[in-house]
C-alpha cells in the first residue's frame, strides 16, 4: 500500500529540521501525550487483573469453592458418611474435607479479638485448600491437642508467636452455681499463617476433633468441596442438594464472594473505557500537530503534486507520519507500563509500611497484586492504534486536497 518514498518522507516529516522546531515540539507532546495514556492504563489494567487472579488462586485457595451442610448443624458419624459417599459421586465435584465452624473470642494479653474458628482435618484439608503454602510460622500438620493456627493480622494484633497461650472464649454459656457462665479454653498456637486476604484478621483453624469439644454439640457441621471448574460450584450444590434425600443446604464462594468478583471485572471494563477516553484525547492531538504539519509542508505537498504525485500519495504520507508518532508513543507507552507493574506492587508495600498508612488494611486483598497479561497488551496496543489512524484522517485529507498553485504562490 505504501511506496518506499511515502514512508521516507514520512519519516523525515518526523525529525526536526532548521525552522519546523515548533512542530516537532508539538509531535513530541502529542507522543508524550500517548505515552502517559497507554501506560496509565496498562498500569490499571494489570492491577485489576492481579485482583482477579489473586481472588482465583490465593482466596480461593484458602476458601472453599463451596460448602454443604446438613440441615439442623451437627449430626451422628453415619449421617455424615452418607453425605460424604453422596457428595464424592458427582462428577464434578474433586475433593471434599469435613469442616466445623463456629465463632467466639480469642484473648491475649488482656485484648480480645473476635474470630470465626474452622474445625478441619490437616489430612484431607489438603486436598481442599492451599492454607499449607501460606505458612510462615509453625507447620499444618501441629493442629490437635488444643493447638491452633492463626491468621498473620491477629497474631500482629495481639502480640502472637508459636507457643503463645490463648483464652478461646465461645459464645455458649454453661449453667453453674453462679449463673450462666462463659465456655472458655486455653489454647496454644501451633502455627501462623499469611495468606494476604481478610482470612488473616478473621480466622482461626483447629482440628475438628477440638472444636468438636469446644462446642459440646453445637456448631455447625458439613464438608467442603472442591470443583473442577469454580464458576460450576453452585450448579454443583444445587445437584447434591436436590439429589439427596437428606436435607441438606449449601454455600458457594459466589454467595460469598461474588459481589467481589463481579465487581472486578465491572471496574476492569469501565476503568478501560474511561482510561480509553484518556489515550483518545492524546491520540487526537496528533491531529494538531499534522494540521501544523500540512500547513508548514505546504511547499512541499505542492512540489510533489507538480511532480505528479496523485492527491492519495499525499494523503498516505500524513497518515503514515501521524501512525510513526503514534506507534512510537504506543510502544513507549506500553514498555513504560509494563516496568512500573513490575515494581507498584512492592512501591505501595515500601511506601505503606515505611509511612505506615495501612492503604490496603481495609480491603478483601490486603496488599497490591500485578497480573501482565499479553492479550491485553494487545489490545491496548490495537485500540490505541486505531484511535490514532482515525485521527489522522481529517489532516491527511486537508493535504490531499490543497492546491499546488495556491501554496507554491506565496513560496518565496
Amino acid at each position: 500500500m505504501f511506496t518506499d518514498w511515502q514512508l521516507m518522507v514520512a519519516a523525515r516529516y518526523t525529525r526536526a529540521g532548521a525552522g519546523d522546531q515548533l512542530t516537532s515540539f508539538t509531535a513530541a507532546i502529542s507522543g508524550a501525550g500517548l505515552v502517559l495514556g497507554v501506560t496509565i492504563l496498562t498500569i490499571v489494567l494489570s492491577v485489576m487483573n492481579g485482583f482477579d487472579r489473586e481472588l482465583r488462586e490465593r482466596v480461593l485457595g484458602v476458601m472453599p469453592h463451596g460448602v454443604v451442610y446438613l440441615a439442623g448443624g451437627v449430626s451422628d458419624a453415619a449421617s455424615l458418611g452418607v453425605l460424604l459417599a453422596h457428595i464424592k459421586s458427582h462428577p464434578e465435584v474433586l475433593a471434599a474435607a469435613p469442616i466445623r465452624e463456629g465463632s467466639g473470642l480469642i484473648v491475649a494479653a488482656g485484648q480480645l479479638h473476635g474470630v470465626s474458628i474452622v474445625g478441619i482435618d490437616p489430612d484431607q484439608e489438603r486436598g481442599v485448600s492451599i492454607l499449607d503454602d501460606f505458612y510462615i510460622s509453625g507447620a499444618f500438620e501441629d493442629l490437635g491437642g488444643f493447638r491452633v493456627a492463626v491468621g498473620s493480622r491477629i497474631a500482629a494484633a495481639l502480640g502472637l508467636r508459636v507457643g503463645d497461650r490463648v483464652t478461646w472464649v465461645s459464645p455458649d454459656v454453661r449453667i453453674s452455681l453462679a449463673g450462666p457462665l462463659p465456655v472458655t479454653r486455653r489454647l496454644t498456637v501451633s502455627g501462623i499463617f499469611r495468606s494476604g486476604s481478610d482470612a488473616d484478621q478473621t480466622q482461626i483453624y483447629v482440628a475438628i476433633t477440638d472444636l468438636q469439644k469446644l462446642q459440646k454439640g453445637s456448631g455447625v457441621e458439613g464438608f467442603r468441596i472442591l470443583t473442577r471448574d469454580l464458576f460450576q460450584a453452585p450448579q454443583v450444590l444445587q445437584d447434591l442438594v436436590l439429589s439427596s434425600e437428606q436435607r441438606l443446604f449449601g454455600s458457594s464462594w459466589l454467595r460469598r464472594h461474588g459481589n467481589l468478583h463481579d465487581a472486578i471485572a465491572m471496574q476492569k471494563r469501565t476503568m478501560f473505557l474511561m482510561l480509553m477516553l484518556l489515550v483518545a484525547v492524546a491520540a487526537f492531538n496528533v491531529v494538531s500537530n499534522l494540521v501544523m504539519v500540512v500547513k508548514e509542508k505546504a511547499g512541499d505537498i505542492a512540489i510533489l503534486r507538480t511532480m505528479g504525485a496523485p492527491a492519495m500519495s499525499i494523503r498516505r504520507i500524513f497518515v503514515l507520519h501521524g501512525l510513526l508518532v503514534g506507534s512510537v508513543g504506543i510502544l513507549v507507552g506500553l514498555m513504560v507500563g509494563v516496568l512500573l507493574s513490575l515494581v507498584i506492587g512492592d512501591l505501595v508495600a515500601a511506601v505503606d509500611r515505611s509511612l505506615g498508612l495501612g492503604l490496603m488494611d481495609e480491603y478483601f486483598i490486603q496488599y497490591l497484586p500485578v497480573d501482565i497479561r499479553i492479550g491485553d497488551l494487545l489490545l491496548i496496543g490495537s485500540v490505541s492504534f486505531a484511535i490514532c489512524l482515525v485521527a489522522t484522517l481529517y489532516p491527511a485529507s486537508r493535504a490531499a486536497a490543497s492546491h499546488p498553485v495556491e501554496a507554491l504562490q506565496y513560496e518565496a
